[in-house]
């Protein structure tokens, strides 16, 4: 899993399976950002092509930790096995899904977005 850091965007782009091993993994990595107040958090699955019910619970402990420090979460490049969970589960509704990391950025550069506390 890959971890970058700007002084508004924290990015994760977790890799292969987001199961109960790989969701752990996403968990610690998301407690371990340690994450200042209004910042954006990415969550890239471009290379995740496969999620239980674990990685389900991590993606929302995640919104959850976000939200706790004032910070905004956002999933892009979802892969359609991935997107097919989210939407079974009615969690593409909760989470904000991009398309693409750039299109994250563009928002993020247009200013036209605000953190929810």
């Amino acid at each position: 899993m890959t971890l970058t850091q700007e002084p508004q965007v924290v990015l994760f782009k977790p890799q292969g399976s987001i199961d109960l091993q790989g969701g752990l993994a996403l968990t610690e990595q998301m407690t371990q950002a340690g994450s200042q107040p209004h910042q954006l958090w990415v969550l890239d699955l471009a290379e995740v092509d496969f999620m239980d019910s674990s990685g389900l619970v991590s993606l929302v402990k995640g919104l959850t930790s976000a939200r706790q420090l004032g910070c905004r979460l956002m999933l892009c490049n979802v892969q359609t096995p991935v997107r097919l969970i989210l939407e079974l589960t009615q969690l593409d509704s909760v989470f904000e899904i991009f398309d693409s990391y750039e299109e994250v950025l563009t928002l993020v550069n247009n200013s036209s977005f605000a953190l929810v506390s």
